[in-house]
């Protein structure tokens, strides 16, 4: 089997170096090349062909979203972004998300170990090996798009949406969240991502959305009209106490190598909601998500999958469906309908 040929990109020595010989450790992957910035980058890039990039943000000479902006246009190819991930970083991060870039990871630190970072990063090369780049191509302006009704939430209360997503779900989540009117039931979302990036992400969906989105804070009430995004590196759990949904945050082990883990999120919406919750699974590599949409739908929790077409990677949806735990499948821009119908 021909092996996933990847290409480093970072001003740091030291980084290139542990990139290297971490992922030369993976049976499937080989490390082709690295390069200190981008101008050294574009011309290794155009003779070797890699199957996937990693690239840094900040590198001198050129910055990781004006070179990523170039491939995009002149050589497009899977790029996985690494940042340190500070508050700038994070939405520098979001942006190269918008502009095409497939995934996002961060750099080793104390509380974010070599070998964590590791698994991760192999899991992510391999699902960025497998987009369909142009899938990703989006353009700077976004169409307001009119908001969704449905007759049966005026009528319905303590209703939840559950949401699991990873490669391609910030933007396949922004798809869904902005077509959900004010009105819609609470929504508790598991999208993969690293610490300090959900924040970012959250503000920014809250800026495009009717529902208020926020990143969730443990004991926060599930209510119609929010949106509760799991923190990167944290589990979040559906709970209820009497009428009251709400949101337990926690550390715990990694589940499918993810925390959060849609998985963790599912398994306690069945338990805690059960009929009066519905599930969707978007576009993502792995497993993570199927079995628990089988334990919802076991709880009489009617589940939606991404179709393969409009999925960046058609992993998680794919498993899901293959183990029964899914009543429809459909296309990313008819998700948010179809929900709101189904309620």
């Amino acid at each position: 089997m021909s092996k996933i040929r990847v290409f480093v990109v970072d001003d740091s020595a030291v980084v290139r170096k542990v990139f290297t010989e971490e992922l030369s450790k993976e049976q499937d992957i080989e490390v082709i090349g690295t390069a200190p910035d981008p101008f050294v980058a574009r011309d290794k890039i155009v003779q070797l062909k890699p199957d996937v990039i990693t690239l840094d943000i900040e590198m001198p000479r050129m910055d990781g979203i004006t070179f990523l902006k170039k491939l995009m246009r002149y050589f497009p190819v899977p790029i996985i972004i690494v940042s340190s991930l500070t508050t700038k970083g994070s939405t520098l991060a979001l942006e190269a998300l918008s502009e095409g870039a497939v995934d996002v990871i961060s750099k080793p630190s104390a509380a974010y170990s070599v070998g964590d970072m590791s698994i991760q990063l192999a899991d992510k090369i391999r699902g960025a090996a497998q987009v369909r780049v142009s899938v990703n191509k989006k353009s700077v302006a976004t169409p307001v798009k009119a908001k969704l009704r449905s007759a049966a939430l005026a009528a319905t209360t303590n209703k939840i949406i559950a949401i699991g997503a990873s490669t391609g779900g910030t933007e396949a989540l922004k798809e869904v969240l902005t077509a959900m009117p004010r009105s819609s039931p609470g929504i508790v979302v598991v999208q993969h991502m690293p610490a300090n990036f959900t924040k970012s992400f959250a503000e920014r969906l809250d800026s495009l959305c009717e529902m208020h989105v926020r990143e969730a804070v443990d004991g926060d009430t599930v209510t119609n009209g929010k949106v509760l995004i799991a923190p990167g590196n944290f589990h979040m759990l559906l709970k209820r106490s009497g009428a009251r949904y709400y949101v337990n945050v926690k550390k715990g082990p990694l589940v499918h190598h993810q925390r959060p883990a849609a998985d963790v999120l599912f398994n306690s919406v069945a338990k805690y909601a059960g009929v009066n919750a519905l599930g969707i699974i978007l576009t993502g590599m792995g497993a993570d998500g199927a079995a628990g949409m089988v334990k919802m739908k076991e709880a009489g929790i009617k589940n939606i999958a991404q179709d393969e077409k409009t999925c960046v990677v058609f992993g998680m949806p794919k498993e899901a469906i293959k183990q029964g735990g899914v009543d429809k499948i459909v296309p990313l821009q008819q998700i948010a309908q179809t929900a709101l119908n189904m309620l």
